[in-house]
């Protein structure tokens, strides 16, 4: 499958991501994931792995949509695990609920 990823042209399979992926141990998940076998891998790096690229040139989106045209579980984060703003933490902190 054709797909652009940090205005680069990429041709990518699903068994080329798996080669790609293999031996490479996850880091620590802290956003949106990707399942790569039974591993939940970060999107940045996956998107590192199979682009060679800097992970600050492409989007954690455009590396989820390249996954999930391919057939990859991908794993974003609820809209409440947000961070909350600082209004919100001394709102929760005084007890207080906040209208926003």
């Amino acid at each position: 499958m054709r797909c652009v990823i940090a205005r680069f042209p990429f041709e990518l399979t699903k068994n080329g991501v798996l080669e790609s992926m293999k031996g490479v141990k996850p880091e620590a998940n802290t956003g949106e994931t990707v399942i790569i076998g039974r591993r939940h891998y970060p999107v940045k790096q996956v998107g590192q792995v199979i682009t060679r690229q800097d992970r600050r040139d492409f989007s954690a989106a455009e590396v989820l949509r390249a996954m999930a045209r391919l057939g990859f579980t991908c794993r974003t984060l609820p809209a409440s695990a947000s961070v909350p703003n600082s209004l919100q933490q001394a709102s929760a902190m005084l007890g207080t609920p906040v209208t926003a």
